[in-house]
This record gives structure tokens, sequence and C-alpha cells, in this order.
């Protein structure tokens, strides 16, 4: 038994084991990637009306090292009816769709599965043992079961659990199961980062749409957002001083080794260094224009060169066919000057 992030592990048996496999107990962490994480909102904006919730598969890898840490990559929906009494999932489409998947993507692994609803119940145990089970499912390892629970004008809940399985009969253990949560963390790159903010931008606007920043766009953002972080900051340090905000010490902490990594320099270095850097921009950019022009000016001589030297081979093929149409006339004019003499000295 352990804690980590205030979580809860317990190292439980996930289930009838075979002789020859044994189930894993690891405590598992949980990374989600936000391209999973949209095609889930996706698929609940577009649930029929009456639906409370949509179910789909998720798919990842887990670590090389020791299997603790699984990355969810990618999620598809899976077809299901739930009413009061009964669910039915369509595991025929599941299994083509994970075959297709995995074909595209051969480093990717069966997960879990996810659901819009942050309640389990009956259901949730039956749908669980199924991607736990052997065979078609994710055994031995632990099956990761997602919630993901989103409303209009709410923030997204999100929620990470494996599951034990509860009963002393198999028969009873197949329809139920103990939900364990496990901690989870939503991981993205820098190009992620980017295309977030972007589509951030959108929730204010009233078309809830947004365009695509320019590189400057992009530069006054960021100067922006540093500058409101450092006032807000400056602002907590300022509250703690006048003993208006309760003190933390890790957040102290934090800024102390944040602040600790800040090289010192001075302001006039760092004005120079910018404007050393602004000239090495503008010759950059001024030998390209220069080259630019160089080129431009090469491509016209040369095709000046051919274009004049093709006029003048033209014209002198003209001049010399009428030369020649023109001895051509005058051999045609001797032959019947010369069969007029002989029909002369005939007579």
């Amino acid at each position: 038994m352990g804690s980590v992030d205030g979580t809860l592990h317990l190292a439980r048996p996930l289930g009838p084991a075979a002789v020859s496999l044994q189930p894993t107990t690891t405590p598992l962490t949980v990374q989600v990637q936000p391209q999973a994480l949209f095609s889930i909102l996706d698929h609940s904006s577009r649930r029929p009306p009456d639906a409370h919730r949509v179910i789909g598969t998720l798919l990842g890898t887990r670590s090389d090292t020791d299997d603790s840490t699984i990355t969810i990559h990618s999620a598809f929906a899976v077809g299901h009816t739930e009413t009061a009494d009964q669910v039915e999932v369509d595991m025929e489409y599941q299994k083509a769709m994970l075959a297709l998947h995995m074909r595209a993507n051969p480093k990717e692994v069966l997960v879990g599965w996810y659901a819009t609803s942050s309640d389990l119940n009956t259901f949730s145990a039956l749908i669980q043992n199924h991607y736990s089970s052997q065979g078609e499912g994710t055994y031995p390892y632990p099956a990761v079961h997602l919630t993901v629970a989103g409303e209009a004008g709410k923030d997204v809940e999100v929620r990470a659990y494996i599951s034990s399985a509860v009963g002393v009969t198999p028969e009873r253990a197949a329809d139920s199961a103990a939900f364990i949560p496990v901690p989870y963390q939503i991981n993205y790159s820098e190009a992620d980062q980017s295309g977030i903010e972007s589509l951030s931008l959108a929730k204010t606007a009233e078309t809830r749409t947004t365009s695509i920043l320019s590189d400057i766009e992009s530069l006054e953002k960021s100067i922006e957002d540093t500058i409101g972080m450092l006032d807000r900051v400056g602002k907590y340090v300022e509250g703690v001083i006048e003993e208006e905000v309760e003190p933390s010490t890790a957040l102290g902490q934090f800024l102390l080794n944040t602040l600790a990594l800040a090289p010192k320099v001075d302001p006039q270095d760092i004005e120079r260094d910018f404007n050393n850097h602004i000239q090495d921009v503008l010759t950059v950019s001024y030998l390209a224009n220069m080259v630019r022009t160089q080129m431009d000016l090469s491509n016209r001589l040369a095709t000046a060169q051919l274009t004049m030297g093709g006029g003048d081979a033209q014209g002198s093929a003209e001049k010399g066919g009428e030369r020649r149409e023109g001895g051509g006339g005058q051999r045609q004019n001797r032959g019947p000057r010369q069969n007029r003499g002989e029909s002369v000295s005939a007579a």
C-alpha cells in the first residue's frame, strides 16, 4: 500500500488468474495526451439527446521499464445501448476498429476504455471486466477506465481507475468490480500547447472561432502572459509580506528555486545583446534580398539572350529563303529564252 498525490493504491488480484500468468498489481500512473481527450469530448458532444453517456476504447503505450506508466495516445468510439435493465455493446465493431487501428499504429496497444460520465455502476463493472479479460482484453495488465464528465459552463472532470474483482465465485466476480482510483496527468508538448492556446481564444468569441496567430502576435501574447504571471506572483509576495495572504512554504521554495535558475544579467547588457541580435537579423535579411535580386537579374539576362538569339536566326533564315526564291526565278526566266532561240535556229 502506498500513497502518491493523495491516491491510495491497493494491491489486489485482478480476477481469476491462470497458472502460467499472474496479474499485475503494480501501482499505475496514467498520462493522457490531448488528442485522446479531444476525441472523447467530440464523441460526447455528438451523443444522442437521450443518451446518458457514451463509451469507447483507449489505446496507448506502456513504459519500457516496469509497465507502471500508461500513456493514452488515442481513442475511438464504440456504439452501445444502455437502459435501466441491460446494456449492449457492439463488440464486433470494437474488434474490427481495434485491428485496423493497430495496423496503422503498431506501437499502440489496448489499455482500457472510457465513459463520458463519472458514474460507476454494475454496467461499468461488466464493461470493465470485458476489457480486462484474457485473450481480447488487457490481461495480465489492468484495464484503465477513464471517466470524462463535461457539461456546458463547467470544467471537464477527468478520473482514472483500475479494477479489482469482487466475489467469492467466478460467476459473481464476472459482473462486479471494485474501482480503484489511480493518479493521472494530462501531458502535452510545445506544439500541443500552441494549439490548445489557439483553441482557448475561441471560448470568449461570439462566433466560437479563432484564427492562427502570426509570429509577431504569438510573441506579443507570450510577453503579455509572462507579464501577467509576474504581476500575479508580485501580488502574492506583497500579500504575504503584509500578512494579508497565508504563506505557503512549498510555493515559497518553488519561487526561490525558480529565481535561482534565472541568470543575473544587467539590463544594459540585455539591451545591448538585443540590439546586436536585431542588427544581425537585419544583416541576414539584407543579404538574402541581395541574393534574391542577383538571381532575378541573372534569370532575366539569360532569358533576354535566348530571345534575341532566336530573332536573329529567324531573320537570317527568312532572308536566305528570299534569295533562294529569287535565284529560282532567274533560272526559270532563262529557260524560255533558250527555248525561243532553239526554235528560231530550227526554222
